[in-house]
């Protein structure tokens, strides 16, 4: 039976936070299986990470820095000096593997290396049941592309590492690895089923185009043969001055684009970024000529009903007792729902009751619908129950 402990910590010291996380979430198991880690971009990883490994030992540890804070059962966690959150799973009929790398030469190559090293730490020579994956935020998909080069089309759950504000202060680690650039999975073995609910939850709106023209894999320059902000604005009614720079990323939290899956089972949401001087977006994930984009919308309080309407939907979707909850929700998002952030706490709250959970804020997420490819988006949720 799987048994999982959530704790955290906000004390000053970096390494006492590592380390009283991981005495709080060690309790009562027998061997720690895996233990997922997410920290405060104000902490010495270093020293974090060397906390939790003198109370865990060998055990597993994967985990990345997280967004102004985390969601545990006892609320939202935040100081301004940092925090520290970790899940740590204790089962005899669960095997994991943790492997890591930074990003090297070619990101492809680097995700077949680092499947081949998370089956090898497991002891096995054949696919997970399914897998965690944590990345930088800017090739998410070519790491993806590499694992699956390996193991096939497994389920995954996942994302991105994110800092406070933007500034790639953010940090991927595993036992013995700590880096900004790069990608790290926890490949699990188990006859235990997930479920895991991959959404933005936003609407679809009667804008949309097809993308004419990008430059690299993430800048969208134009849409129906027009500037991309051109024509934002025009979809929108906002002004072309006040989506420039930084200030699109802000404009769009409720208005983002979107591009559905080869089957329209899936809408990744696409979160522009920054507004460019020749009326380009910098996009949060990659894009493709002639493929049709959507400008997508919600209000606020639609942000934070979705999160218990989605954890709703993961227990419906799992077909036994739910063990825990690692729920992966989008820094923006946060970003947008701002102040009122401890409403989204009480919704998680009222649908997992007593069962252990942590929510944490990327600059990515990931996950798949309905027998669909594995996908990565931005301003999106990856709401994962795990069987017991």
């Amino acid at each position: 039976m799987l048994k999982t402990n959530v704790s955290y910590s906000i004390s000053k010291n970096s390494y006492d936070a590592g380390k009283d996380c991981a005495k709080k979430a060690v309790v009562d198991l027998i061997e720690t299986k895996v233990a997922f880690l997410f920290t405060s971009v104000d902490y010495n990883q270093k020293e974090v990470l060397e906390g939790a490994k003198s109370e865990l030992g060998t055990a597993p540890i994967i985990g990345c820095t997280s967004s102004g804070g985390i969601i545990v059962p006892d609320g939202f966690i935040t100081s301004d000096h940092g925090f520290a959150g970790m899940m740590a799973f204790g089962d005899p009929d669960l095997t994991v593997g943790v492997a890591g790398s930074e990003r090297g030469k070619d990101p492809r190559e680097t995700g077949r290396q680092v499947a081949i090293e998370a089956m090898r730490k497991a002891g096995k020579d054949i696919r997970p049941a399914y897998f965690y994956m944590v990345a930088s935020p800017a090739e998410e998909e070519f790491y993806l592309k590499g694992i699956e080069d390996i193991i096939g089309r497994v389920p995954f759950f996942g994302g991105s590492a994110a800092d406070n504000t933007v500034e790639g202060k953010w940090s991927i680690f595993t036992n013995d690895k700590i880096f900004s650039d790069g990608v790290a999975v926890a490949f699990f073995y188990t006859d235990k089923p997930i479920s895991n609910v991959y959404t933005g939850a936003y609407h679809e709106t009667t804008n949309s185009g097809i993308i004419t023209k990008i430059k690299g894999n993430r800048t969208l320059v134009e849409i129906d043969g027009e500037p991309a902000i051109k024509k934002y604005a025009k979809w929108t009614g906002k002004k072309e001055k006040d989506l420039m720079g930084g200030d699109l990323l802000v404009q769009t939290i409720t208005a983002p684009l979107g591009v559905k899956d080869r089957l329209g089972n899936l809408i990744a949401i696409r979160h522009p970024m920054n507004g460019n001087n020749d009326l380009s977006m910098n996009i949060g994930n990659n894009l493709a000529v002639n493929t049709a984009v959507i400008q997508m919308e919600c209000t606020v309080d639609e942000l934070i009903d979705s999160t218990g309407k989605t954890l709703k939907e993961v227990n419906k979707t799992l077909s036994c007792e739910v063990g825990a909850y690692l729920l992966v929700h989008c820094g923006g998002r946060k970003l947008g729902i701002g102040d009122r952030i401890d409403e989204v706490y009480k919704k998680i709250k009222k649908e997992a009751g007593k069962t252990p959970f942590i929510a944490i804020f990327t600059f990515g997420e990931y996950g798949s619908k309905d027998h669909g490819e594995n996908t990565c988006g931005g301003l999106m949720l990856s709401f994962t129950g795990f069987g017991k």
